[in-house]
């Protein structure tokens, strides 16, 4: 009993977990880190889909309004215009049955846009009725 007295006195209370809470957060930042690139990355996927719907309603919106001869340019124009530039990706527009689509791809960017990005291409679709030209 005497002894832990004299060890109290010598180290002094709680000393020796001194250390213990730097040490284990240290052990869990490779963890948090690889967590966060991940969330990043998940929310640059997502970003993409969201591009990739805008970019083909913009492109439907513009092909529908465009003579037939002119759809193919003003489609891809209008789903390519308002991308970011570190976005990439194609914009084709098709008509059938009395309906313009337009479909676009675009490449996920690894962790920063503009970079390299994934080898697979995340798609978006739209479609609307054909407008009838009034003379």
């Amino acid at each position: 009993m005497r002894r832990l007295g004299v060890m109290r006195r010598l180290w002094g209370t709680g000393r020796r977990d001194s250390g213990q809470v730097t040490i284990e957060f240290l052990g869990m930042t490779p963890l948090i880190i690889v967590t966060l690139v991940l969330l990043w990355q998940f929310v640059l996927v997502g970003y993409t889909f969201t591009l990739a719907g805008n970019a083909a309603d913009e492109a439907v919106r513009a092909g529908t309004a465009a003579s037939p001869g002119e759809r193919q340019g003003a489609c891809e124009t209008a789903g390519l215009e308002k991308l970011p530039d570190a976005w990439d990706g194609t914009v084709e527009c098709g008509t059938g049955g009395g309906y313009v689509t337009a479909d676009v791809e675009l490449r996920v960017p690894v962790l920063f846009p503009g970079a390299i990005g994934f080898p697979f291409e995340v798609t978006g679709h739209a479609g609307a009725v054909e407008e009838e030209k009034g003379d």
